[in-house]
């Protein structure tokens, strides 16, 4: 069997903590390797090493930093069917959607490398008398950070790009369900002119991430999971004096106002809902309609558009998507939609019992679809990650612009409207930090940059772009005076002012 393992100072490090985790096809259901889990040990060793490497690196001036960059970018390109494909036998999804995976982490490689601007700093001459003033944009030393299983390409990328770029050296944690992707995006980092140590992958669980928190070596941690985790990984590192950004849950709502192009909403519902099983934090799982006429529409729009979709294997090019990540997972999906039932939404669509001929085992789930969903009822408060899409119908505009705004995540929002009128105001009132309009997933481009509010996100900057820049750099500003020789010197006991 296939034995994954860590990858530090640029080569393949076997695990000797003697604790291994299982990666399944879910698919089959079946295991297909076994992944090293890492002490805090192995951990230091990967720090080590990155801290020996950084300081060399943050030497070499950002042009060639940048030449790295766009190296890796055409080795992305040249070998993003294998990763594509590697990706979906782990992960689950359909192989044209691991392409997306990967080529949404390549756009955040791309902007990182325009960092000889990104990184330029600002400067004022003659501020005072003779005096100038300038600011540089330094590294932080040797940064981590952890990562989820839905996009096991895309969100290390997000966080290695920028912080490489900009001098640092990374210690990547990817999840241990489907670790393969981000071994192989470090092996050919190192193909495209990295040094070794600078980018380094640790496998782990729970234990690994506590021992990252508290690494003295360690400057700062990007995580992206579940709220609860993200809130604590977020107190844990500003308790340790690190510098923190934490991505957590959502439930992401798509309001119908009853002047939309329900075709459309209905085609962008399906990708929006269904794509990936649901398994993205930037899915679109709630439908508000706004009014009982435009509700009904809807729902007899979307029946026949969800007995069209088709679940299958991953490398079928004709399923829509795939299977879910795991059996415990399935177990919770299906958990949540016996809960919607008992909590008294009307099941319309139920993707439970979903056989594949000749993958039985796999972990199945086919659509989902509830009507008269409450606010109220739990599985409409829970993020639950999977093929299941809930409609809760509104009164009024307002009533609609409330739901995401009270809601404890705020990751995405959606609206679907003819008015501008109407999606100006949306756009402006609702409490959610990242908002489409007439867009089902708007995922900021790469050189924007991607957070929710509320639960969804606890930092003070966000993932990639600027943000990215800013985050993984800290602020030095240098104020210099060259007097003329001769000058007399005078004393002052004030505080200087220009």
């Amino acid at each position: 069997m296939r034995n994954i393992e860590h990858f530090i100072g640029g080569q393949t490090v076997v695990g000797t903590s003697g604790r291994h985790s299982d990666v399944f096809d879910p698919n089959s259901g079946k295991v297909q390797a076994k992944v090293s889990l890492a002490n805090a040990a192995e951990l230091d060793r990967a720090v080590r090493n990155a801290a020996e490497a950084q300081p060399a690196w943050a030497a070499v001036n950002p042009q060639r930093r940048a030449r790295v960059m766009f190296e890796f970018v055409r080795l992305l390109n040249a070998h993003k069917q294998e990763l594509a494909e590697l990706l979906a036998s782990e992960h689950g999804k359909v192989v044209s959607d691991a392409h997306g995976d990967v080529l949404r982490g390549l756009e955040v490689i791309e902007f990182a490398c325009g960092i000889p601007h990104l990184q330029k700093g600002e400067y004022t001459q003659g501020a005072g008398p003779r005096i100038d003033v300038y600011s540089a944009h330094q590294p932080l030393g040797v940064v981590a950070g952890v990562t989820p299983f839905n996009f096991p390409a895309m969100i290390p990328m997000w966080m290695f790009g920028p912080a490489i770029a900009t001098g640092n050296a990374f210690i990547l944690k990817p999840s241990e369900r489907d670790p393969s992707v981000p071994v192989r995006l470090a092996e050919l980092m190192i193909e495209a002119g990295l040094p070794p140590g600078i980018l380094n992958v640790v496998h782990g669980d729970k234990e690994i991430v506590d021992a990252i928190v508290a690494h003295p070596t360690i400057k700062a941690v990007s995580f992206v999971g579940s709220s609860d985790v993200a809130q604590s990984v977020y107190a844990a590192g500003a308790a340790h004096g690190k510098r923190v950004q934490c991505m957590g849950g959502a439930k992401n709502h798509g309001i119908v106002l009853p002047d939309a192009d329900l075709d459309q909403v209905v085609a962008d519902l399906m990708g929006a809902a269904y794509g990936s099983a649901g398994e993205r934090c930037m899915a679109l799982p709630v439908v508000v309609p706004v009014g009982e006429a435009t509700a009904d529409a809807l729902r007899a729009k979307l029946l026949p558009a969800i007995a069209a979709l088709q679940v299958g294997v991953s490398s079928n090019p004709d399923a829509h998507y795939g299977p879910v990540v795991s059996a415990a997972h399935k177990a919770r999906i299906e958990g949540y939609i016996q809960l919607g039932v008992d909590e008294g939404a009307e099941l319309v669509v139920d993707g439970r019992g979903l056989k594949v001929p000749g993958h039985e085992g796999g972990f199945f789930l086919a659509p989902t679809l509830f009507d008269h969903v409450k606010p109220t009822m739990k599985t409409y408060q829970d993020e639950i990650f999977g093929p299941v899409l809930q409609i809760v119908r509104a009164h009024s505009f307002e009533e609609a612009l409330q739901l995401p705004s009270r809601h404890q995540y705020g990751n995405g929002v959606s609206i679907f409207t003819r008015s501008g009128d109407a999606a100006r105001e949306f756009a402006d009132r609702v409490e959610v930090g990242m908002v489409g309009i007439n867009v089902p997933i708007p995922v900021p481009v790469a050189y924007h940059s991607f957070g929710g509010w509320k639960r969804s996100g606890f930092a003070d900057l966000n993932q990639y772009g600027m943000d990215g820049v800013r985050f993984y750099t800290r602020t030095k500003t240098v104020t210099q005076r060259w007097p003329k020789g001769g000058e007399a010197v005078e004393q002052s006991f004030v505080i200087p002012t220009l």
